[in-house]
């Protein structure tokens, strides 16, 4: 799988009869929003969206982190996205992203966070 940010894509656009969700809000299990969606990791090769990069806003403070669309319930009259596997606890135990793409490291810990919800691949 080759990601890449959408915005370093400049020849690829989200699908027609698709929402482009950056920007829209993220709400975790209680439905409480926990952040917003700024970019879209896309698989190249398949030319899918498989991941959001997402500014949670919450305690303990900001972070920066990676979500997998496929957990991802879209809502685009409320133009939200439900992750029911996003607790509190999960927010505070994900890992923080810093714009390196997705490391085996870094989906090792999203997966703990997420407490299995991911399987095995990813």
């Amino acid at each position: 799988m080759s990601l890449r940010r959408l915005r370093d894509l400049p020849d690829f656009e989200v699908a027609d009869g698709h929402p482009d969700v950056r920007g829209w809000a993220v709400r975790g299990a209680s439905g409480t929003v926990l952040g917003t969606v700024s970019e879209l990791l896309v698989d190249a090769d398949a030319e899918q969206v498989r991941y959001l990069d997402a500014q949670f806003t919450g305690a303990p403070g900001p972070k920066r982190v990676l979500l997998p669309l496929r957990l991802a319930t879209l809502d685009a009259e409320a133009r939200s996205l439900f992750m029911p596997s996003l607790t509190e606890a999960a927010v505070a135990a994900y890992p923080a992203y810093a714009e390196e793409l997705l490391t085996p490291a870094y989906a090792a810990a999203m997966r703990q966070a997420l407490d299995g919800t991911l399987g095995e691949a990813l």
